[in-house]
């Protein structure tokens, strides 16, 4: 039998407009940048990945990402890409952190790997398809009259859960969510995420004040550098807390279980390296018996295909947030999911992640 090997790796900047500007705690976002690694073998099977660098969050870039992945490219020439895990090491080894564009190259090995097993990439993680994914939908934050307009229209565009974004002063935060109860009234879910926007007496003083509007979760209330105080903040809160910054990968999560610092937490794989790292995650929460959100940056439909993919592989993953890709004023995906009605998704049943970039939007660097 054929040994297979990697034997050419593409690197690609995929660069999309946003059809209106998406503002968060952190800054405004006019356009979604990302990398997109595509990996092929001797076999012929290719695989893709994606990652969306966050500045911000995860301190790298679309061009550090770029610059980054020719050091993975020269160590994993060669190699086999069944070997996951030996590869995830030869990437650590070469540098630390970087998870974003380390994700990028994960998926691409898990999208040969399942292909190659002939399984849809979920049933290759042992997942099954025994529940219904269906994506929130944000609100930037901006003044409450145009918060609770935008929310409007998510609730009768059929979405089932409305996600808001604050952290930009907490009296302030507040009078948001209630210009949007007003607004789509009490029975829509509403999830909030402060993007460490608040002090942590603030953070226990807007989440007291939010009880009445019936939050399903608040993500990040505070910097990630404060994760000592969240156990406090869990405590005092009426609202459940989301760990999300504060938890890349599974050592983050498994000082945070210790901690007792959250009541669930958000898996985004550009925080924790990939679906490697993502797994072990997934492993220690339902160990906790804590809930799972999984999140995303401003990914493409390929990136949110492997997302979904993932969102099966456990039942403690019942919260999605898969909308960016609705933002971008192109789609650049071939395949991958489809955003139906009420914002259901629909995951491919063909091997691999089942989602590629097209040709016209694969330009070398």
């Amino acid at each position: 039998m054929q040994t297979l090997t990697i034997t050419k790796i593409g690197l690609y900047r995929l660069f999309i407009p946003l059809k209106e500007p998406f503002i968060i705690s952190l800054g405004p976002m006019y356009n979604a940048e990302s990398v997109v690694v595509q990996i092929e073998t001797n076999a012929g099977i290719t695989g893709w990945g994606e990652c969306s660098p966050f500045m911000s969050i995860n301190g790298e870039s679309a061009d550090t990402g770029l610059i980054v992945g020719r050091y993975f490219e020269k160590a994993l020439l060669g190699k086999d890409p069944l070997g996951i895990a030996d590869r995830v090491a030869d990437m650590d080894r070469i540098i630390y952190g970087n998870k974003s564009i380390k994700s990028a190259f994960d998926m691409a090995l898990y999208d040969i790997a399942a292909k190659h097993a002939g399984l849809p990439l979920y049933r290759f993680l042992g997942g099954e398809k025994n529940k219904e994914i269906a994506t929130d939908y944000t609100v930037s934050v901006d003044a409450p009259g145009k918060m609770a307009a935008d929310a409007l229209k998510i609730k009768e565009a059929g979405f089932p859960v409305i996600k808001v974004k604050i952290g930009k002063g907490g009296a302030q935060d507040v009078e948001r969510i209630r210009a949007i109860r007003e607004a789509v009234g009490n029975e829509i879910p509403l999830r909030v995420d402060a993007n460490q926007g608040w002090e942590v007496t603030e953070a226990i003083e807007t989440l007291k004040a939010l009880e009445p509007f019936n939050i399903q979760h608040c993500e990040e209330p505070v910097p990630r550098w404060e994760f000592m105080q969240l156990p406090r903040i869990k405590a005092e809160s009426p609202v459940p807390v989301m760990a999300d910054e504060s938890c890349g990968d599974q050592h983050d999560a498994k000082r945070l279980i210790d901690l007792d610092a959250c009541d669930r937490i958000n898996i985004k794989l550009g925080k924790s390296g990939g679906i490697y790292n993502a797994l072990q995650v997934i492993r220690l929460a339902e160990a906790a018996g804590m809930e799972i959100q999984i999140g995303a940056f401003l990914e493409s439909r390929l990136a949110m295909t492997a997302f979904a993919h993932l969102a099966l592989c456990s039942p403690n993953i019942v919260y999605f947030d898969f909308d960016t890709a609705l933002m971008f004023s192109e789609d650049p995906v071939e395949g991958g999911i489809l955003y139906k009605e009420k914002g259901v998704i629909e995951v491919p049943e063909v091997p691999g992640i089942g989602a590629m970039i097209k040709n016209a939007f694969l330009k070398p660097e």
